[in-house]
């Protein structure tokens, strides 16, 4: 996919990050065949689960929908790096493609620091920066505003 389609589709997970209410602003779309299969925002706050990462909620929605673990033929755009529970689940649901915009330098688990594909053996094609100006200054906003409090 080139990167016109790229933006597109990051633009449509920073929308759904600003929905994150009083989460890290984290947005997240999967897509096939350049249809939306799912997208989500974290939740992690506003329903008490530790698992309810922008991530986990596609990958969980995606799954049902298409009845099936394995997102093969999928592109996975989120606004930040996955952590590296979101990366292990990316990895074992086989999605072959990861295009993010913020690096995440301390939690990122596809490249910044560390990469899961070194333990889980599985290498997906890792697209990185994305507009990464506009989803870092989202979550600067959010951590000023965090801070301020």
């Amino acid at each position: 996919m080139n990167s016109e389609n790229h933006q597109k589709y990051l633009k449509i997970a920073l929308e759904e990050a600003k929905k994150s209410g009083k989460d890290v602003p984290v947005g997240a779309v999967l897509v096939r065949n350049n249809e939306i299969i799912s997208k989500a925002h974290n939740t992690k706050e506003s329903v008490n689960d530790p698992a309810a990462h922008a991530e986990m909620l596609v990958i969980k929605q995606a799954s049902q929908k298409l009845n099936s673990w394995r997102l093969d033929n999928t592109i996975l755009y989120v606004t930040l790096e996955p952590c590296p529970m979101c990366a292990s689940a990316i990895l074992y649901s086989r999605v072959p493609e990861i295009v993010f915009g913020a690096s995440d330098q301390l939690y990122g688990a596809f490249g910044s620091a560390l990469n899961m594909s070194d333990y889980i053996k599985f290498y997906p094609k890792i697209t990185r920066g994305i507009l990464e100006q506009e989803c870092s200054e989202l979550l600067r906003q959010f951590f000023e505003k965090v801070r301020a409090y």
